[in-house]
C-alpha cells in the first residue's frame, strides 16, 4: 500500500506541475481572469493534498484502517474538487461549460475536510 500511495502522489504531483504550467502559459491567452484563478485554485489544492499523500505514503504503516481512510479521502478530494474545477474552466473556453460539474466541486471539498478531520482524530489517538 505504501508504494502505491507514493506512486500515486508522484503522478498527481507531476500532473499538478504540468497543469500549473499549462494554466500559466497556454490558458492565460484564452481564459478570462476569473476562470484562470479558479483553475489555479484547483492546481494548488491538488498540489497541497498530493504533498500530504506523499507524507502519508512515507510515514503510515497502513495497519490502522484510519490511515487508509485518510489517504482515500484526499485522493477522492483531488479527483472531485480539482478535477471538477478543471472540467468547468476548460469547458468554458469553448462556451459549453459543463455545469453538471458545479455540484461536484463541494463534494471534493467535503472529502478534503473529512480527510483533515480524520488526521486530527488519528493524531489525538496517538497521544
Amino acid at each position: 500500500m505504501k508504494e502505491t500511495i507514493i506512486i500515486i502522489a508522484g503522478i498527481l504531483g507531476a500532473l499538478a506541475v504540468i497543469l500549473g504550467a499549462f494554466g500559466a502559459h497556454a490558458l492565460k491567452k484564452v481564459m478570462n481572469a476569473d476562470s484562470l484563478q479558479s483553475f489555479e485554485v484547483g492546481v494548488k489544492y491538488q498540489m497541497y493534498h498530493t504533498i500530504v499523500l506523499l507524507v502519508c505514503g512515507f510515514f503510515f504503516q497502513f495497519e490502522d484502517p484510519m490511515e487508509t481512510y485518510i489517504v482515500y479521502s484526499f485522493i477522492l478530494g483531488i479527483i472531485l474538487f480539482s478535477g471538477s474545477i478543471y472540467g468547468l474552466t476548460l469547458s468554458s473556453i469553448k462556451g459549453k461549460k459543463l455545469r453538471f460539474l458545479g455540484p461536484i466541486t463541494p463534494l471534493g471539498g467535503l472529502c478534503f475536510v473529512a480527510g483533515w478531520v480524520m488526521v486530527a482524530i488519528y493524531g489525538a489517538n496517538l497521544v
